[in-house]
């Protein structure tokens, strides 16, 4: 298949969720299809990514938009857009040059089919989609962003957060209207979508995990007991795990161990994270390698309470042969078994109790990191990135069916 694939912001360095699913399913579909990469990202125009990601995804074309980075630009670039009835983490994508190179190549007609990647992507393509189109929802941006709303406590941030959550809710049931397809990562999205649109045709294609770069650890020693978290530590959902897990589970913990140690490991730590730092706990801030700090873990936690989609986190440490805790949030979406898998908590006490019984039980603790090993093994990105591909297949086969109807709504900036 000849396949165009656009994406708002630098897909490299491959340091979140969304990154590790995209770069995955990108580089095994380049192997057996001629894929198109349209990478497109703000600031100053940065030469090395634009080497790097066409060494690694040969056929990449890149645009520098020049658009504003930063707490303050990002600000004021969303006072600009508060206007206009699309939300901004779908504005803040949308770029004239973009627009115009994939509006030529739809016009040319030299694709089989065409990938959205996120909602925050689709304003850059034509209102009439004259070749298949696929939407990859990495989440259900509405349920997202009215958990933030709801558990954020700074006014200004949950007024901000209120409005893109109504604003998302409008353009998200109008946006599955008008792809001819829709992937969705678990089937808690794709019931969450179909929710919202019925009609909306919709297949899942789960989560994977690189097996080779997480490999079956050794078991861990738990002594002196480590407890470790990932995830990027300037992504509001992991900030407040990281809080709320300081705050009001890690105290028992140390209770029963006081020596016991938990890392919070991810890039970009912010100040609310920094500042928790202290003899028990470590914020390590971006590191070589994450598969690092899960081998040597005794417990991974997930103690998530906002976010969407699936958690790549979860999946890596089970192919590590790590003993989880999560929130039922945390797990949502993936093909896991509390009790067989890991263990699910969304009670304070009750999520300190399960990795208590973790770190003193080790042959309790040997028998979840066999389960979760056997587990993740079975979705490794080579099968997740077939079952993509067979969806684009099969939604370029549907579209040219004689007498399909292929009714796609305009979306302009301020419908």
């Amino acid at each position: 298949m000849r396949i165009l694939w656009v994406k708002g912001g630098k897909l490299l360095p491959v340091d979140t969720g969304g990154k590790i699913r995209s770069y995955n399913i990108l580089r095994h579909l380049s192997r057996k299809n001629d894929v198109t990469f349209l990478s497109y990202y703000g600031g100053q125009r940065d030469l090395s990514y634009e080497a790097s990601i066409r060494e690694k995804l040969p056929g990449t074309q890149t645009i520098n938009t020049g658009a504003p980075e930063g707490l303050l630009g990002q600000s004021l670039d969303y006072i600009l857009r508060l206007p206009s009835k699309a939300p901004y983490a779908v504005t803040k994508f949308t770029d004239r040059e973009a627009q115009r190179r994939v509006a030529k190549w739809y016009a040319e007609g030299g694709f089989d089919v065409a990938v959205c990647d996120f909602l925050s992507a689709s304003l850059n393509f034509p209102d009439r989609l004259a070749i298949p189109t696929v939407l990859f929802q990495h989440n259900v941006e509405t349920i997202l962003w009215q958990r933030l709303a709801k558990t954020e406590s700074a006014p200004v941030r949950r007024l901000s957060y209120r409005i893109e959550a109504a604003k998302m809710a409008r353009y998200e049931s109008k946006a599955l209207r008008r792809f001819h397809h829709v992937i969705a990562v678990s089937d808690n999205d794709r019931d969450s979508m179909l929710a919202f649109e019925p009609s909306c045709p919709i297949t899942v294609v789960p989560t994977g995990v690189d097996t080779e770069q997480y490999p079956m650890a050794p078991p861990a020693s738990a002594e002196p007991p480590i407890v470790v978290f990932t995830g990027s530590m300037d992504w509001e959902p992991n900030l407040d795990a990281v809080e709320r897990f300081c705050r009001e589970i890690w105290p028992s913990i140390l209770e029963v161990f006081p020596n016991a140690r938990f890392q919070a490991v991810g890039r970009n730590p912010h100040p609310r994270i920094r500042r928790l730092a202290s003899p028990s706990v470590e914020v390590t801030g971006t590191v070589p390698s994450v598969a690092t700090y899960l081998r040597d873990a005794s417990v991974v936690v997930v103690p998530l309470y906002i976010g969407g989609g699936t958690r790549l986190k979860i999946f890596e440490a089970m192919a590590m042969g790590k003993a989880l805790v999560s929130t039922s949030i945390g797990a949502e979406g993936l093909d896991v078994v509390s009790g067989r898998d890991l263990l699910l908590a969304d009670d304070p006490q009750a999520f300190a109790e399960c990795v208590i019984n973790l770190l003193r039980d080790g042959v309790l603790r040997r028998r979840y990191e066999e389960a979760a090993a056997m587990q993740a093994r079975r979705y490794d990105w080579a099968g997740i990135a077939e079952r993509f591909a067979e969806v684009l297949q099969t939604t370029v086969a549907e579209f040219h069916e004689p007498g399909a109807v292929r009714g796609i709504p305009p979306m302009p900036v301020n419908a």
